[in-house]
């Protein structure tokens, strides 16, 4: 009777080291595949699958070197443990990057045999692995404004000093152009680094990215505001201090997983139409030093309240800093956008709501009560934690 091999992986971008890989495997005995699933992957790796976890059931199922694959049903790195405690394999196989100590006593108290494979492709084909892969998509990030917004203007600044607070966010979706997430910085930073950041300090790279956008040959004479560069140069949740300068006097971050995690549970983007070619939020602007203090208190109040995760002062000051905005530039509510607030805000769940970046339309960036709350069609975010 042919012993039985387990191997586990993600499998997502499924290619041909990972088949070389079975076949290695399954000289040892009958193979098995445990695959992890959407959830793990997510609260794992904090980045969505291309393929979901039935699509890639279904083509590692469909390799001739595989016996039977499953989904496994634990989290992290040893989410395979539920799937071992199920088909009590003879032999656990890893490949010599997915090796660990963990995994190597598991087998021991298990009695199960630990084997390491090095990683070799197959005869005439390129090695292959599923980061390089990642690399020939752009993996550039986009940013998400909390609060605070347009706070980075010299023009808003100079009535009272205040944050501005962003997220950087991984590009788990298609980011649509027009749509209030820092499009246009992101394109000036794709022309240079086509396909990831540089590994450079953040803030440095941030300044340079502003810099490259606001050149000074710039015709139309609009400066775009720092935190965009900011809010995708730096990852995390992070707050900038402007007092009537272009660029902000202190930088603050938050890199708490609990905290990220938390602020992903409850924030989520729903898709409206583009803001139209030609439209000036800007027009119509009413500033003056009361309102800007308004805008400033709220994302000092949003600021505290997410580190807290007092889900009720967030969505109040998250509601009070689109308010703030709203009541300085008045452009921001484009028609069709208040019918969307209107249908979004009704729902059961929905605490606050904003459009991101200038607004005029795009997305509405709700607060829900959890994830089980955001409306059907809604994008979940993944804040890009250091070093991703």
């Amino acid at each position: 009777m042919a012993k039985k091999v387990f191997v586990s992986g993600c499998y997502d971008l499924l290619h041909s080291g990972h088949v070389e890989f079975f076949r290695q495997a399954a000289q040892y005995g009958d193979l098995y595949v445990g695959i992890g699933s959407d959830k793990t992957i997510l609260g794992y790796k904090h980045h969505k699958t291309v393929y979901s976890e039935q699509e890639r059931l279904f083509m590692v199922r469909s390799i001739r070197y595989v016996k039977d694959a499953f989904i496994n049903a634990g989290s992290g790195v040893m989410d395979f443990v539920p799937t071992v405690d199920m088909l009590h394999p003879d032999i656990l196989v890893v490949n010599e990057d997915g090796g660990s100590e963990e995994k190597k006593e598991f087998c021991r108290e298990r009695g199960i045999e630990y084997i390491v494979l090095k990683r070799t492709p197959k005869e005439g084909l390129e090695a292959r692995s599923s980061t390089a892969l990642k690399k020939t998509q752009s993996q550039i990030p986009t940013r998400l404004d909390i609060a605070g917004t347009w706070i980075d203007q010299t023009y808003v600044s100079c009535f009272a000093p205040g944050w501005a607070v962003t997220v950087s966010l991984e590009p788990t979706f298609e980011i649509r152009p027009r749509c209030g997430l820092a499009t246009s910085t992101r394109d000036t930073i794709r022309k240079i680094w086509p396909y990831q950041l540089p590994d450079m300090n953040p803030e440095m790279l941030a300044k340079l990215v502003f810099c490259m956008e606001n050149d000074p040959e710039r015709s139309d004479g609009i400066v775009s505001g720092a935190q965009d560069a900011i809010g995708i140069c730096v990852p995390g949740l992070c707050r900038h201090w402007y007092n009537g300068r272009f660029w902000p006097e202190k930088i603050e971050v938050c890199y708490d997983n609990e905290v990220l995690n938390w602020l992903e549970s409850h924030l989520c983007l729903v898709p409206m139409q583009p803001r139209k070619d030609g439209c000036s939020v800007a027009s119509g602007k009413d500033i003056n030093e009361a309102k800007v203090k308004a805008l400033a208190g709220a994302a000092e109040t949003c600021w505290s309240a997410i580190l807290e995760r007092n889900l009720t002062e967030f969505a109040a000051a998250y509601k009070a800093s689109f308010e703030a905005q709203v009541a300085m530039f008045p452009g921001m509510i484009q028609p069709g956008v208040t019918e969307n607030i209107e249908k979004y805000s009704a729902m059961p769940g929905v605490l606050a709501w904003k459009m991101p970046g200038a607004g005029g339309g795009g997305y509405l960036a709700l607060v829900c009560t959890g994830a089980e709350a955001f409306p059907e069609g809604a994008i979940p975010i993944v804040i890009r934690r250091p070093g991703m």
